[in-house]
């Protein structure tokens, strides 16, 4: 995710140089075409590119707010996950020190596995939506509880079920009562949730045609508006179709760069850093000696 106010010109030339060649040299070539072979027995009426122009400018428009829809979203969901996150360390964190059926060491070494394996959640979760293999949650689980996960194809999910059959054996051993078992168990299904919504959001795969017929009509428009305004500015109509059709491809690879809000670029969700940052707040919270430091900006302009 960007977090810079101000977009270096050098980031901007860099992300925008290939393209703005292309439309040059379709300019160019629109031009020398209308030039030498054209225009003695052909005119571009004006109104094409107008009206062109004005569809292809509600139709960006319409895509770049179903894109910025999804990655809205996406943050939100993740917003969830983090304020959820404290919810239940803090309520797993402050359950009864001790019972008659379980020492307090022991009841304190179950809370500290409840926390770290719904920090072991986080990890697979964000490597699924990620597509990644780093497999950092596997730090965060006992080996029991990687040996029931193993043969899973949806980790993140089966650590859910590993919670709530934890859950499960505290109230049956008298750990917490009804009431206690209804709010934790809460907290899962509103992970549970959140999940789903996280996992939607990355299997719907944003409608292929707008991308395809967007940009084609942009080429077309950029074809047009050059035979246009040719007779009346010359080879100036190569400047000014460059810089409109400019504008139009870099406004329509804005809304293109977050279609995809999960993917580990500068314009997507930063999950590391929203990952980390909740890593950091559980293991806080269960009096950890060892914490992760924060993930720090690159370049103090984005984080992944």
């Amino acid at each position: 995710m960007i977090i810079t106010h101000d977009i270096r010109l050098s980031r901007i030339v860099s992300g925008t140089w290939k393209n703005t060649l292309l439309v040059a040299f379709t300019c160019s070539m629109s031009y020398f075409v209308y030039w030498y072979f054209i225009q003695y027995h052909f005119e571009m009426p004006a109104i094409i590119p107008t009206i062109l122009g004005t569809a292809l400018a509600f139709f960006i428009g319409f895509n770049n707010n179903q894109a910025y829809d999804r990655w809205w979203e996406a943050r939100k969901i993740w917003g969830v996950l983090v304020n959820s996150s404290r919810t239940w360390a803090r309520n797993v964190i402050h359950l009864p020190s001790a019972t008659d059926k379980i020492t307090g060491s022991n009841l304190e070494l179950m809370k500290e596995y409840a926390v770290k394996r719904h920090i072991a959640f986080l990890y697979a979760l964000k490597e699924t939506l990620r597509g990644t293999k780093d497999e950092e949650y596997k730090k965060y689980l006992i080996q029991s509880d990687l040996d029931i996960i193993k043969n899973e194809s949806n980790k993140h999910n089966a650590i859910l079920s590993l919670q709530t059959t934890e859950l499960k054996s505290w109230k049956r051993d008298g750990l917490i009562d009804g009431f206690e078992f209804l709010e934790l168990n809460g907290e899962i299904t509103r992970f549970c949730d959140e999940m789903g919504k996280s996992e939607r959001i990355k299997n719907t795969v944003f409608p292929t045609t707008y991308n395809y017929y967007t940009k084609g009509f942009i080429w077309l428009f950029n074809i047009a508006f050059t035979l246009a305004v040719a007779p009346n500015v010359g080879w100036r109509a190569i400047i000014f179709a460059t810089v409109i059709g400019y504008v139009f491809h870099t406004i329509h690879f804005i809304g293109h760069s977050i279609v995809d809000p999960f993917e580990p670029i500068p314009t997507g969700i930063p999950l590391d850093q929203i990952t980390r940052t909740i890593e950091i707040n559980l293991l806080e919270m269960i009096r950890e000696e060892h914490i992760p430091a924060p993930i720090s900006p690159v370049n103090e302009e984005y984080v992944m």
